[in-house]
């Protein structure tokens, strides 16, 4: 049988936004390698990655794969940090970006948006980009 995760509160996630030069000249290889977030040591995978990638087979069975998945979403949407609304507009965020097409998907993610704005910002410039090259 698998640990317990922690208790809410015991254990705190902070992810590190790292800003890149602006005065860089733009380099399209990127565009199709995501850049991960800097997690700090020791916690593992971002929170979003293991919620939307968890298994059922990981759990030993249902009630264990639920409790996983309320905690991997309590992780991921921080309730106790976030509004109603900024929760929302996360889960809303992963879904426009399921919809894209992958190549889009991929370098959109890995300009980290905050909001369903800025992703869909990234991908007029990205389609306004590409008509230009």
């Amino acid at each position: 049988m698998a640990a317990d995760p922690a208790p809410i509160g015991q254990e705190e996630l902070v992810i590190i936004k790292m800003e890149e030069d602006e005065t860089a000249l733009w380099d399209p290889e990127p565009f199709f390698k995501p850049q991960p977030q800097t997690l700090l040591p020791g916690l593992g995978r971002d929170p979003r990655q293991c919620f939307r990638s968890f298994r059922y087979e990981e759990a030993s069975g249902p009630r264990e794969a639920l409790a996983r998945l309320r905690e991997l979403c309590r992780q991921w949407l921080r309730p106790e940090v976030h509004s109603k609304e900024q929760m929302l507009e996360l889960l809303v965020l992963e879904q426009f970006l399921g919809v894209l097409p992958p190549d889009t998907r991929v370098w959109v993610e890995s300009q980290c948006p905050e909001s369903g704005e800025e992703a869909v910002a990234l991908v007029e410039d990205l389609a306004q980009m590409l008509q230009e090259t």
